[in-house]
């Protein structure tokens, strides 16, 4: 095992054991679990020399020892598949995917696998820390006495990915993989915690969707500034993923320029439902409600209207209820999955709604919105224009946000999610 403050700055020794300089980094290979040492940067006066790791004959925390007669005095040049541990790595922030946070790197452990020296883990407790300021032995020996621990923690190199806008985040070829495997959330907190720099190397790994759910996750001041900082083209596909509710209130609070720049790129049907959302005043049920919702006509049968649910495959917080419509669009009905489940399958759905639920209008103010969804303890509340005819819907989650304190609204969990997480 080897640390790599261990070798940093120690000689490089001919076959003579004549020092001929000193190592500077040490370079991995991508491409595998535990990346392989493939050589190392040697300083010597102010030039810098790659060593492949067939040249070296020993590598301890005393040094190198070369295997060879002859160097390659050419200057080293990093290729698109290599990491330099010191320089890209070291004091560098990564993501720990098992603890759901950003963390810094304090040193990097080097372990040998069949033979050769591998990257196998970040040191990214106190005793890393105190490795590098040459104090880890004496502070241990203190810590032994008092009978006290000395804090490691250590993350497995699979659980980790470099973040920073260096060369180790635009090099990696899978960049970013464990990140996408994290409830939105999660990757909202990750994100929030970082400068605007080092937050393109994540969204541009993920998918159009995948954004989308982490930035309605987001604090507001850094959902704009993460869309601000995107290419135009991707903002606009990112904000078609989202609904269209938090679509709008994002547009809105962007800069009139930027506002220009997206919503013309945009597909034309979102673009004009956000557009829609935003006449609206932001306080009314418009202003608040999304147009995601499952509306039938009220002449299909239970079967039918199941059916026509695996058609539209509606997103998780847009089924609890399912709307019921004349003609004209008018609300009529409306009723639950457990309504639609035990009904007899040749049912008319008539026969089993709910008749004239209750609606709140599009200028409905948000406070009394929340409390009808409280009053009447609903997941959901359609909103009807001055005809009757369905809007939208306000979902509870939305409700509430309208009313509840900032400070609390970071405390509350999501009750609806898009990835049915």
């Amino acid at each position: 095992m080897l640390y790599l403050s261990q070798a940093i700055g120690r000689p490089v020794r001919d076959r003579q054991s004549d020092q001929i300089g000193k190592v500077a980094d040490l370079i991995v290979a991508l491409g595998s679990p535990y990346p392989p040492v493939t050589g190392l940067v040697m300083t010597s006066g102010r030039r810098r020399t790659f060593l492949p790791w067939t040249s070296v004959d020993s590598f301890d925390a005393a040094g190198a020892t070369l295997a060879t007669h002859t160097l390659d005095i050419d200057r080293f040049e990093q290729r698109p598949n290599e990491l330099l541990l010191f320089q890209d790595l070291q004091d560098k922030q990564i993501v720990d995917i098992d603890g759901r946070k950003v963390v810094r790197i304090n040193d990097l452990r080097l372990d040998h696998i069949e033979g050769r020296l591998h990257l196998v883990a970040v040191d990214v407790g106190a005793a890393g820390l105190l490795r590098r300021l040459g104090m880890e032995g004496p502070f241990r020996t203190i810590a032994r006495n008092l009978r006290l621990g000395v804090p490691e923690r250590y993350i497995d190199w699979e659980d980790v990915d470099p973040l920073e806008s260096s060369i180790a985040s635009i090099r990696l070829r899978v960049p970013h993989a464990g990140l996408r495997e994290l409830h939105p959330a999660d990757l909202a907190s990750i994100i929030d915690e970082l400068a605007p720099r080092d937050r393109a190397g994540i969204l541009a790994a993920l998918d159009d969707e995948a954004a989308a759910d982490a930035i309605e996750e987001m604090e507001p001041d850094t959902q704009v500034e993460v869309l601000e900082d995107l290419a135009p083209e991707r903002a606009a596909d990112i904000l078609e993923e989202m609904s269209p509710d938090d679509a709008a209130d994002l547009v809105a609070d962007l800069s009139e320029a930027a506002r220009r720049e997206i919503l013309p790129l945009m597909e034309r049907d979102e673009a004009e439902e956000v557009a829609q959302l935003l006449g609206y005043p932001e306080d009314s049920a418009g202003g608040i409600m999304t147009t995601e919702f499952v509306a039938i006509p009220e002449t299909l049968t239970a079967i039918q209207t199941i059916e026509r649910l695996r058609e539209l495959e509606p997103d998780a917080e847009t089924i609890y209820y399912i709307y019921v419509v004349d003609d004209d669009g008018r609300l009529t009905g409306v009723l639950s999955l457990r309504d639609l489940i035990v009904a007899r399958p040749d049912a008319a759905v008539r026969d089993f709604m709910i008749p004239e639920p209750v609606a709140v209008g599009l200028l409905t103010d948000h406070e009394e919105v929340a409390q009808v969804v409280a009053r009447y303890n609903l997941l959901a509340v359609p909103v009807v224009d001055d005809e009757n005819r369905l809007a939208g819907i306000v979902t509870v989650d939305d409700a509430i946000d309208t009313v509840l304190p900032t400070a609390w609204k970071r405390r509350l969990p999501k009750l609806f999610s898009r990835t049915g997480g």
